[in-house]
């Protein structure tokens, strides 16, 4: 008796059922949910709780006071602004690289969106950073006289102020894809996945509201801005917590009667 050691090796249903399903990928997941953690915890740093402690709309003394009197607190905050928007980049491309079997154009939108919204966060730090330069007196303002240089350095805190309203912009977006590639994955709850895309709505909206009704814009931006924390803090914890849950691996049997594992890409919707 001889052997083709040539011939293709065919796979019984014994062998699939001794295989097993394939496992799903919860280690990128996972690593996507830790990423999307620290930038939550940086950007919460620097834009919820140190930037309204420094910035007063329209009070140049009491906005320089502010500055003056935490200048440690601002330089720390305009790191964790760098760090959150390098981190969003790494996550975006942890995601893409997740979520691209479902619909590699939508992934590829995703990772180009926020790296564009991370480089506006970045460049707008600039505005900050100088600001607290003219505070500290490390740009000589003093031929100008102390009101203005407050004065420079309450407008340099407004381009800052309103750079962030133009990165909120790409803070929507993002989930957009991001919404539609976790909805047609069915890794992630449904509502979830719809949430997501509401809360790129929102963000959008609130934008719009604070640069077209200057009286009540920043109310209304932080209004409807909530869905979108909790639709942000949802998606963590599910990556941290659970990853993601993938239907078991079908087996799908050949005309010639051998059995193969479905691609991955067959299994999605």
């Amino acid at each position: 008796m001889t052997t083709n050691f040539f011939a293709p090796r065919t796979h019984s249903a014994d062998d699939a059922t001794r295989s097993g399903p394939a496992s799903p990928p919860t280690r990128l997941a996972r690593l996507a949910g830790v990423l999307y953690l620290l930038n939550g915890i940086f950007s919460g740093f620097a834009l919820g709780f140190v930037y309204p402690k420094v910035y007063v709309a329209g009070d140049a003394s009491a906005t320089a006071a502010n500055l003056a009197a935490k200048t440690g607190l601002l330089r720390a905050a305009v790191v964790a602004d760098l760090i959150q928007a390098t981190i969003w980049v790494f996550l975006a491309v942890t995601l893409y690289r997740l979520l691209k079997q479902v619909n590699r154009i939508a992934a590829i939108t995703m990772v180009v969106l926020v790296a564009i919204g991370a480089g506006v966060t970045m460049l707008n730090e600039i505005f900050g950073f100088e600001a607290l330069r003219v505070v500290t007196g490390e740009v000589d303002m003093t031929s100008l006289g102390s009101a203005s240089a407050n004065a420079l350095m309450l407008l340099l805190l407004d381009a800052q102020h309103y750079g962030v309203l133009v990165a909120q912009i790409f803070f929507g977006l993002w989930l957009v894809p991001l919404g539609y590639l976790a909805y047609k994955s069915g890794w992630f709850p449904k509502v979830l996945s719809l949430l997501l895309i509401v809360a790129g709505a929102c963000y959008l909206t609130g934008t719009l509201a604070a640069f077209v009704l200057p009286e009540s814009g920043q109310r209304i931006n932080t209004l409807v801005t909530i869905p979108c924390a909790v639709a942000e803090i949802w998606m963590v914890l599910y990556l941290v917590v659970i990853g993601v849950k993938t239907p078991e691996t079908p087996w799908r049997i050949r005309g010639d009667g051998t059995v193969r594992r479905q691609p991955l890409s067959a299994q999605l919707p």
